[in-house]
């Protein structure tokens, strides 16, 4: 049973040119090999091909709507001379692999044909501006900064319009024409006759170098490239809570594209530099405070630095080493909403002195013996160990 090309391309009979051209970006994006390992969708990806071929040429579209498959062969060249050895009587399939390209990869089909002004060419066309490259910056911060924001100043170095050509590479006022060895096409053309038929094989223009144009002169400025290298410095806002290893976007700040394409991102990948006295995990903060013995027996008032200055923290007599005290809300800001801030947390470290006087010695030595009055037992402060 023949095939319905509307159907393999999922389209209504009615369906205009730009509808077929999107259903097909999207058919053969589905069923291309490339994107189905380990499944053989070569016949779909064929069907689909076949369809668009007729149905993207008016004049085979309308033989196709009346006459079905029959009025167009088994291939969309059947009425053209010179024989195929898969069937049919002409050529291979005119569909632009260009828009396979397009599908997978933004539109960068063709640009290995592009010539000293980044203008692709292929199928008679100049493509249009394309985005240009992003660009990464490694960035170094301190722990504070990191905590609440700032600015930043980075020097970078990216590719900007040329502003004597406007981005195409052309000198003001040049000519430009279309190449006569390829008829701007960008490719030629060469036939194989082989003893199982015709083979068809191209390459790039030696003349346009794949532009399909022929430029009188290209810019000086740039030399045909559309684009200079230029040092730039710019600000970078550093948003409060960033840890290490985040990345920032600076939009339009990467290199400028081709054909006086719009600018590419930059990325700034943040480093957060160690500090002596914090450690971080995400909002949470941490840090270790010292207390001499004789404060985590009796208990005592001390200041304690947290990230945005000092605060006084109660020690509980009895205070034991690697205890853990939380002061809440001392963390730092939390990203995307600076106004919720994480909690600090101080580990107590016990200062035990290595060596003592006489007189706290016999002080020591007193609280020694009046423990072991109350009885093996029993703590400092009466309470079962």
């Amino acid at each position: 049973m023949a095939a319905d090309f509307y159907s393999t391309l999922g389209v209504d009979r009615g369906a205009d040119e730009k509808t077929i051209k999107s259903a097909y970006r999207r058919m053969a994006k589905k069923f291309h090999p490339d994107a189905n390992p380990g499944n053989d969708t070569t016949e779909q990806f064929q069907a689909v091909n076949r369809a668009y071929e007729v149905l993207s040429d008016p004049e085979l579209k309308k033989r196709y709507d009346r006459f079905g498959e029959s009025g167009v062969g088994t291939s969309a060249a059947s009425d053209a001379s010179g024989g195929s050895p898969f069937g049919g009587g002409g050529y291979s399939q005119q569909v632009d692999i260009s828009d396979i390209f397009d599908t997978f990869f933004g539109g960068g089909g063709g640009g290995g044909f592009g010539g000293p002004g980044g203008r692709p060419g292929g199928r008679g066309r100049t493509r249009g501006p394309i985005t240009g490259d992003d660009l990464r910056f490694d960035l170094e911060i301190d722990f504070k900064t990191a905590v609440f924001g700032g600015e930043e100043k980075v020097r970078i170095r990216h590719l900007e319009t040329c502003n004597t050509c406007g981005g195409d590479g052309v000198k003001p006022g040049s000519s430009v024409t279309t190449c006569s060895t390829c008829n701007g096409m960008g490719v030629t053309m060469q036939v194989t006759r082989t003893p199982l038929g015709n083979f068809q094989t191209q390459q790039t223009c030696p003349d346009c170098r794949g532009t399909g144009q022929k430029v009188g002169e290209y810019c000086g400025t740039c030399s045909g490239q559309g684009t200079v290298s230029k040092t730039k410095q710019i600000k970078v806002t550093i948003p409060p809570g960033v840890e290490d290893g985040n990345k920032l976007r600076v939009r339009g700040e990467g290199d400028a594209g081709p054909n006086g394409g719009p600018a590419g991102d930059l990325y700034i990948f943040l480093k957060v530099k160690k500090d002596d006295k914090f450690r971080r995990e995400g909002p949470e903060v941490y840090s270790d405070a010292n207390v001499s013995y004789v404060d985590a027996i009796l208990g005592a008032s001390i200041k304690v630095p947290v990230v945005d200055g000092d605060v006084t923290i109660k020690i509980p007599p009895g205070t034991q080493p690697g205890q853990v005290m939380r002061l809440k809300g001392n963390g730092a800001p939390r990203l995307g909403n600076p106004s919720q801030r994480g909690d600090h947390y101080v580990t107590i470290n016990i200062d035990i002195p290595t060596s003592i006087s006489k007189e706290e010695e016999e002080l020591v030595t007193k609280l020694r013996d009046l423990k072991e009055k109350k009885g093996s037992g029993k703590g400092f402060f009466g309470k079962d160990r």
